[in-house]
């Protein structure tokens, strides 16, 4: 069958299971005749996917057998499963969610065993090993442990109950409240496989932004019914608590996280949630940020608040999300060293099963930003990270870029605390105390779309950060790499060209929106297109003009000892680079350096012709990634194909727009000339000014 006879949706994802090439199928098939399982739900999980990947790729169904029954059995199980139990495996280190995969010898016959510690385990190893096939790697001696560094890996969907999305570009919410809990949508079992698939093991349904309707009785029976489907693929379900809750649905005058009739209320809630839902996660709270209800509404510390919610939920064994993104309009600091002035005073003074979930960045998911002052600033509170995979600053779904290469950077971080190599991966990964949890929360791309994510490539994303949840460690290209060969083909003269592709497209957009360290510059409310001019705001940290300080003499925010001093909040080493002119990277220069726009930038250039040359080069390439889609036309299925060019064109087109508006502002302030060789803009500025996309998605409730 030719790559153009099948329409293709994406909505198999990663989980393609195409069938193989007939060499590969030789040497797969000997390998696997049938296989053994016991009657658990997550190994009939695990059992089920590995018949639906060998039926796809390899043509046949697996038989299910009681016992081995010849060579090339595939033996699922734990350790305690009497087949398995002889053999001794080395589990003990690998944890309740590790496994293994090993090929072995059980009477007298060549098997391969995938067993763990826990049923979950299993799945994961499954999982593991299709992707071996997936990916045309041998199958035969096979020797492979693993397990998470990180005990919860969760998404976070900022879904609301009218089934809006907030920052969502990929349609509606995939939860039809109003169905559940007698209709379990089958996609709802599609999007557990694609989870467990990477490893994640923590779903939040609802928004950040809470509705605490949501905690109602009849609402939690909706929720009992995703639990129902998750549960088999080691998902927990978690929900955002609105702090006001008692307020709002206990008919209390005050949600004091000090007034025992607040403590109680929230007792009895959790008590109740988990009579329907026994392995309920716990609460994501989002408090005193963003006119959020909190307990700073009572002169409570974030502490405070935090451990009423987790004396709640610690009998059943559910933790507390607090998430640090705070900053306040009353507050004239610099926004940047707001987190870190209300947060780290508190090091230690959390409870137990509370986790404070820290952005990457200080400020706000952008393109690029120096990873985030509180990672090693709080050695006795765990910290866990937030990156965001809808990319509300970086395109929404209809650019192409792969946050891969920006996970990669920031979790590479050298903390310096309490020493070199302490890098943010290294930060997340270490317990404060032993058993004591770590994670990741990735807030997500995922909606009612066919192809899930609103565009083939943004599916990546969703990926990569699975990937990085089980192990901050790995590396954005290898990522790239095995996504690409399952979801795209296992040709060279495919995946390469991809690969290149997904591993320079966000720095394009860095390039083309946000150069030498620029942040924040994008329209308003929506952040669709640019608006590095905007100043009529009103919250002096809502503006663009708040974050670049262009005039006539230079551009910049100034965070050195001469500025706001926010690199002070780093380790020393840090800020001797951060705060020294001669040693931050380019990259970095605008965000900690106010210079004159004749300031020279490593490459010889002036910061003006720089910021130029840059914006030029965002721009060209995507015009290369335009000529390498166009090259694979033959090579890819002719749905998903003219839709990557479609989008693709849209990228193109909007990168120019961004150089354009942004040139085109920065010379009315800097009046500079352009650098030779480099174009005027298209239009003026006024003309740039009065583009208004007040309809762009993901705005609003």
């Amino acid at each position: 069958m030719t790559p153009h006879a099948r329409a293709e949706t994406g909505y198999d994802l990663w989980l393609r299971y195409q069938p193989v090439e007939p060499v590969w199928k030789a040497r797969y098939a000997a390998q696997m005749t049938h296989f053994t399982v016991s009657n658990r739900p997550t190994l009939l999980a695990a059992a089920d996917e590995l018949s639906r990947g060998v039926e796809g790729m390899l043509g046949y169904e697996l038989v299910r057998r009681e016992t081995v029954m010849g060579d090339g059995a595939i033996v699922l199980g734990t350790g305690a499963s009497p087949l398995i139990a002889p053999l001794n495996l080395p589990l003990a280190g690998l944890g309740p969610e590790g496994y293994l995969i090993r090929s072995a010898t059980i009477a007298g016959k060549r098997v391969t065993v995938i067993a763990a510690n826990q049923d979950v385990g299993v799945l994961y190893g499954v999982f593991r090993f299709l992707k071996l096939m997936q990916t045309r790697q041998p199958l035969d001696n096979l020797d492979i442990t693993d397990a998470p560094k990180l005990k919860i890996r969760v998404l976070n969907h900022w879904d609301n109950l009218n089934r809006h999305v907030e920052r969502g570009y990929a349609g509606q919410s995939i939860w039809d409240w109003q169905k559940l809990p007698r209709y379990k949508d089958p996609r709802y079992t599609d999007y557990a496989r694609a989870n467990a698939s990477i490893g994640i093991n923590g779903t939040v349904l609802t928004n950040v932004n809470a509705n605490a309707d949501v905690l109602r009785p009849e609402w939690l029976e909706k929720v009992k019914a995703l639990a129902e489907v998750f549960r088999p693929y080691g998902i927990k379900v978690y929900l955002t608590a609105r702090f006001s809750a008692p307020i709002e649905l206990g008919g209390l005058k005050t949600a004091d996280p000090l007034d025992p009739q607040v403590a109680a209320w929230w007792k009895a809630k959790a008590d109740e949630i988990y009579r329907t839902i026994p392995d309920f996660g716990g609460f994501l709270v989002k408090a005193n940020s963003e006119g959020q209800p909190g307990p700073s509404d009572y002169k409570r510390t974030h502490a405070e608040g935090a451990n009423m919610l987790a004396d709640a939920l610690a009998p059943h064994g559910g933790v507390v999300i607090w998430r640090a993104f705070v900053y306040a309009a009353e507050n004239p600091d610099d926004r940047h060293k707001q987190a870190f002035t209300e947060f780290e005073p508190l090091d230690g003074k959390f409870r137990d099963n509370v986790l404070l979930q820290v952005k990457n960045g200080a400020i706000d998911f952008q393109p690029r930003e120096p990873f985030h002052p509180l990672f090693g600033a709080m050695p006795r509170t765990p910290l866990m990270m937030e990156f965001q995979i809808t990319k509300e600053y970086l395109g929404f779904a209809t650019h192409l870029a792969y946050l891969g290469t920006m996970w990669e950077e920031v979790l590479q971080s050298d903390t310096f605390r309490p020493a070199k190599g302490r890098t943010v991966a290294k930060v997340l990964e270490q317990p404060v105390d032993a058993g004591a949890a770590t994670g990741m929360a990735g807030v997500a791309n995922i909606g009612s779309d066919i192809n899930w994510s609103g565009s083939q490539f943004d599916q990546a994303n969703w990926y990569a950060f699975g990937r990085f949840a089980w192990n901050p460690e790995a590396r954005a290209e290898p990522i790239a790499r095995e996504w690409a060969q399952m979801t795209w083909g296992n040709d060279p003269a495919l995946v390469d060209p991809i690969v290149s592709m997904m591993m320079g497209s966000r720095e394009a957009v860095v390039d083309y929106m946000t150069p030498l360290g620029l942040t924040h510059v994008m329209a308003t409310g929506h952040h669709y297109g640019p608006g590095p001019w905007v100043s009529d705001l009103a919250r002096p940290d809502w503006n663009p003009v708040y974050y670049h300080k262009a005039d006539a003499h230079g551009i910049g925010f100034d965070r050195t000892a001469s500025g706001s001093n926010a690199v002070a909040q780093y380790a020393p080493q840090v800020a001797a680079v951060f705060g020294n002119v001669k040693r931050v990277p380019d990259e970095l220069l605008l965000w900690f350096h106010h210079v004159p726009w004749e300031h020279r930038t490593r490459s010889g250039r002036s910061v003006w012709d720089e910021m130029v040359y840059r914006y030029d080069r965002g721009v060209g390439t995507v015009a290369v990634m335009q000529t390498q889609w166009d090259a694979l036309r033959d090579k890819v299925d002719q749905r998903r194909w003219e839709e990557v060019r479609d989008y693709l064109a849209i990228q193109r087109d909007e990168a120019q727009w961004w150089r354009d508006a942004s040139i085109a502002y920065f010379q009315s302030v800097s009046k500079r000339p352009l650098p030779a060789s480099h174009a005027a803009p298209a239009h003026d500025l006024e003309w740039y000014k009065a583009i208004k996309t007040p309809y762009a998605p993901g705005q609003g409730q």
